[in-house]
């Protein structure tokens, strides 16, 4: 009788160790073939050509990861979470030289006090403002914002960052972060900030945020030289903004929102300014703006079908020698069919069409032609002309 009373508590002890502390394992695996007219390097206002090619991705980013936590007690939990990119048509890293791309933090959170994480890992800008981006029915590869020119989509990510995060009041969370720079003798130099709320209230949604990103080199230079930085590298690099790479800094203030008229219907909306600060380092004298807005329609007329539509309109203002500033019309549309809880398949089409001046690779006081560049699939290698076409289709399975 004994030996059944302290086999039968080791048991229990161990179910409650075990429900304390937990450990999950997930991925998402998604490919497909691409097509993209007047593809050219970056930079390139000539030479380009019609190609079909594999693409993965598309859908939402190719990763596995692991992340977990452990119940403290009284309503508190520690948390942590690492997450790697990769790439299924090669198997390569999806950034070369980082084990965990797209995630890795650790931190502390409570029911009532909020959540407390340090690491790498995203932005309020971008945490809070996600639901209602162009990039939830329309991908980021081919529909965010022209190049990615807001930072809507979840390519970046910041280094060496504290997040904390508000527990719902009455529907509103509120958000901050702050991420050093590590640059020796400037504790301005390479470091990011961004704050963000978001309000929910039955079907409506409104979100907004600002974020600032601060170029390691101070003044302006080559952006993210100093590797101690928190910015990996420089976001929204693409043919809308190539000719600001050496801005000192960059910032973003975004609105979104949606509404949901039933289980059938719902519209979301969004509004951006993006700014390129010049600074005593960079090639180019005045500050560049871009202000984008976009609408995306959004209907599911079958419990395994998703359709969408959406438009977006970027234009830059007149700054730099520039008198007839680059504008940018793109237009999407996705469908999405559920073969089950865990796999989809997808297709996409795009079109965007630019028109106006920008500047050069850089910024070296050369004015070019607009090039269009649709969503950020296409940053690499967007057309050599003021048009282009883009779609695919693909397949996505989650794990």
């Amino acid at each position: 009788m004994k030996k059944t009373l302290i086999a039968s508590a080791i048991g229990l002890i161990a179910m409650s160790a075990h429900a304390q502390s937990t450990v999950t394992l997930y991925g998402i695996v998604d490919t497909g073939i691409g097509y993209q007219s007047n593809s050219a390097s970056l930079g390139k206002t000539t030479g380009g050509k019609s190609v079909v090619k594999m693409v993965q991705g598309v859908w939402a980013g190719d990763r596995f990861g692991l992340k977990g936590s452990e119940d403290l007690g009284g309503g508190s939990k520690a948390i942590f979470q690492l997450e790697q990119g990769f790439n299924p048509d090669t198997g390569a890293e999806s950034t070369s030289g980082l084990g965990f791309s797209r995630a890795a933090f650790v931190g502390l959170t409570n029911q009532n006090y909020g959540t407390l994480t340090a690491g790498r890992q995203y932005a309020p800008y971008y945490t809070l403002l996600a639901p209602y981006s162009p990039t939830t029915w329309l991908t980021g590869a081919y529909g965010a914002h022209p190049g990615d020119v807001d930072s809507m989509d979840t390519i970046y990510r910041i280094n060496n960052s504290l997040v904390y995060t508000s527990p719902s009041f009455a529907g509103l969370t509120v958000s901050g972060m702050y991420a050093f720079g590590g640059v020796a003798g400037s504790t301005n130099a390479g470091s990011t900030w961004s704050v963000a709320a978001q309000y929910l209230h039955g079907p409506f949604g409104l979100a907004v945020g600002f974020e600032r990103l601060n170029n390691s080199t101070v003044g302006g230079g080559a952006w993210g030289a100093n590797s101690t930085a928190s910015s990996n590298g420089e976001p929204g690099v693409s043919a809308i903004t190539n000719g600001y790479q050496t801005a000192a800094a960059q910032q973003r203030f975004a609105v979104t929102g949606g509404y949901k008229f039933n289980d059938q219907w719902d519209v979301s909306a969004s509004y951006s300014n993006t700014q390129y600060v010049a600074g005593a380092g960079s090639s180019f004298h005045d500050t560049a703006i871009f202000n984008t807005g976009g609408v995306v329609l959004h209907y599911k007329p079958l419990s395994a079908l998703d359709l969408a539509a959406g438009v977006a309109y970027t234009r830059a203002t007149e700054a730099n020698g520039i008198t007839n500033a680059a504008s940018y019309q793109q237009y999407n549309l996705t469908q999405f069919y559920s073969l089950s809880k865990r796999t989809g398949l997808y297709f996409i089409e795009a079109y965007q069409r630019a028109n106006g001046k920008t500047l050069g690779t850089n910024g070296a006081g050369s004015i070019v032609d607009a090039t269009a560049d649709i969503g950020d699939g296409q940053n690499s290698a967007p057309s050599s002309s003021h048009t282009m076409v883009a779609g695919g289709v693909g397949i996505i399975h989650k794990f």
